[in-house]
């Protein structure tokens, strides 16, 4: 068996190929799934026969994501963003550690982006109707894009990680971690798991995965790339993957139409609008789970000229899928993302 997993719209499927290789000692693969942050994960481990211990993994694992949603989610009233959010002081506030230092990972890729990711833009979501409430009846105009830009922009945040603070240059900000926070609960687990003693295993959030070592046969873990057609579920690529993780972020599933006019969720946090291009997703690999989750939205954010600039220029391993001109579309690879395909 050859585990693979999709990257954008994840399935727990176990592909089989091939005769398994001749090891000393007989490895099993062992599942832990649940729920957490809106969504579901899938954590797959691989060790030797009565070494994995399944209700410690789950306990530790569930524990974990917990003590996260609690502190990152802004969907739940008591957690720590929440409650920043509702703050309206321009004072620095005290924020856990692993909070902290969460907010300063997202402003470095925003200033690297030049604000194309940006965790302040959660006000211009919620304009355009990809928020907690249903889509608008009518588009947002301009003057009220601005009055609502007027407190978005992550130059807005000031973070200090040795006071584990941080402040709001004006009171109405607030911050968004959807876009980095499941990166972080990725890598999160994986640290759980390093910490067993573990070193051949796949975790999965959302879409967002990380990889250690190989998978049951001793190869590395398969992961597959989905085919952006939104009537039906196809691969376009698949990737070995080891000791790295791979992020997808696209917005040809998420959107609606309005006066004739498509509406994508990804929101230009620069200019306070949906984007318009041709990208329809772009896969991100890196070391870790966050950097890939935060890029991945920047360069979709970026397009697939902007966005295929930055990446070249920061050395970014990334796959661009972008819709042609006769409805099919086209692959744009980094040059370093190619030695990572089956």
């Amino acid at each position: 068996m050859r585990e693979m997993l999709f990257a954008w719209m994840v399935f727990a499927a176990v592909s089989c190929t091939g005769s398994p290789p001749d090891i000393d000692q007989q490895k099993e693969l062992h599942t832990v799934t649940g729920e957490t942050m809106g969504t579901t994960y899938t954590v797959k481990v691989v060790s030797a026969d009565g070494t994995f211990d399944h209700a410690r993994a789950r306990l530790a694992i569930e524990q974990r994501l917990a003590q996260i949603n609690s502190r990152m989610s802004h969907y739940l009233a008591d957690s720590e963003v929440a409650t920043f959010n509702r703050s309206f002081t321009t004072e620095p506030y005290p924020l856990a550690s692993e909070t902290v230092g969460v907010i300063a990972k997202a402003n470095e890729i925003s200033r690297v982006s030049s604000g194309a990711f940006d965790v302040t833009v959660g006000p211009l979501v919620d304009a355009w109707g990809f928020g907690p409430r249903e889509p608008p009846t009518t588009l947002p105009g301009s003057e009220a894009l601005d009055e609502v830009r007027a407190f978005v922009g992550y130059e807005l945040l000031v973070v200090d990680r040795e006071a584990s603070t941080v402040q709001k240059q004006r009171k109405e900000v607030t911050v968004d971690l959807s876009a980095i926070a499941k990166g972080h609960a990725v890598d999160a687990v994986a640290a759980i798991l390093a910490d067993f003693g573990l070193t051949d295993y796949l975790v999965e959030i959302g879409g967002e995965l990380r990889a250690s070592g190989n998978g049951q046969q001793d190869r590395p873990w398969r992961v597959a790339i989905e085919r952006p057609d939104s009537g039906q579920v196809s691969t376009t690529r698949i990737i070995e993957l080891r000791d790295q993780s791979i992020a997808t972020s696209g917005e040809y599933r998420n959107y609606y139409e309005r006066d004739g006019v498509r509406v994508s969720h990804t929101i230009d946090p620069r200019t306070g609008r949906p984007v318009s291009h041709e990208l329809l997703a772009v896969s991100v690999l890196a070391d870790h789970c966050i950097l890939a989750d935060a890029r991945a939205t920047a360069l979709e954010v970026l397009g697939p000229v902007d966005g295929y600039a930055l990446a070249i220029e920061q050395g970014w391993v990334a796959l661009f899928l972008i819709r042609g001109e006769d409805g099919t579309f086209i692959e744009r690879a980094t040059p370093t993302f190619d030695q990572h395909l089956e």
